[in-house]
């Protein structure tokens, strides 16, 4: 799938929804639970078969993001997949620290 900023994917294996911050022009493989997103609000019931390996769950309102793709998903619907994407989990996205006003 080739990702496109403002899209909403929805997984297929559980009820975990994201939009797209920022993508890179390519090609990307985007999972959630080991089973392919779709694009569109999450289903009403799960239609695809997870990974038992990539449950370990997304969390409502946070940033996931590969810097060194330039990937940035916004979780907002959470959920028991872990995202991934091209057989990677994504990480989430820390805070960047406030300069310091002594």
């Amino acid at each position: 799938m080739r990702p496109r900023v403002g899209q909403m994917l929805a997984s297929t294996v559980d009820t975990t929804a994201v939009i797209v911050v920022r993508c890179p022009d390519s090609e990307l493989d985007i999972t959630c639970g080991g089973a392919a997103m779709i694009e569109g609000t999450a289903p009403g019931t799960a239609t695809g078969t997870a990974d038992p390996d990539q449950m370990s769950g997304s969390l409502l309102g946070k940033r996931y993001a590969d810097e060194d793709l330039g990937l940035e998903l916004l979780c907002t619907k959470q959920g028991q997949g872990t995202l991934a994407v091209n057989g990677v989990p994504l990480p989430v996205k820390t805070a960047k620290p406030l300069p310091a006003s002594d």
